[in-house]
């Protein structure tokens, strides 16, 4: 059973999206009677707004740059861009000149879930996000953040989730 005290509860729901409605829909949902289902939980609150959007980017680097604080949204931050971390200076380059693009073409940083993608797919999927209009980009967007929310929830329970 995942029932921490409702301020553990709510902190690590805020490192995992720093999103204040979405802290309090899901704590809202406690007590969980696993680890799934605060999960679910999770994956059903209702999708990020552009304003909340806003808010969760105010504590993400662009993809490609490291997290400055050490804060645990900020841990999470630097582990899951490690992955997708190359030398390559052409890849570097063209991800550089893309978060560029994107924040002139939508007025806000790339967000992206880099767990798990290199670096090429990362370059890849930004230049595709860039042809779309601006309503499907906030809803990619907001499920990118929704997808690292949850590997992060789920980091943080893998004990409770084994």
């Amino acid at each position: 059973m995942v029932n921490p005290p409702p301020d553990e509860l709510r902190a690590a729901l805020y490192s995992c999206a720093a999103v204040s409605r979405w802290v309090d829909e899901v704590a809202a949902a406690a007590p969980f009677d696993s680890s799934h289902d605060l999960l679910e939980a999770a994956r059903e609150a209702t999708p990020f707004s552009a304003a909340e959007i806003d808010e969760a980017l105010g504590d993400h680097p662009r993809i490609g740059e490291k997290h400055a604080s050490n804060t645990a949204a900020a841990v999470f931050s630097r582990n899951e861009q490690a992955a997708s971390e190359t030398e390559d200076e052409t890849l570097a380059r063209a991800l550089a000149d893309g978060n560029a693009d994107y924040e002139q073409r939508f007025g806000r940083i790339f967000l992206i879930r880099a767990k798990g993608r290199t670096r090429p797919e990362i370059v890849a999927e930004l230049r595709r996000r860039l042809t779309l209009d601006d309503a499907t980009e906030l809803a990619t967007v907001s499920g990118e953040l929704r997808d690292i929310a949850l590997l992060r929830l789920e980091s943080i329970y893998a004990e409770q989730l084994s």
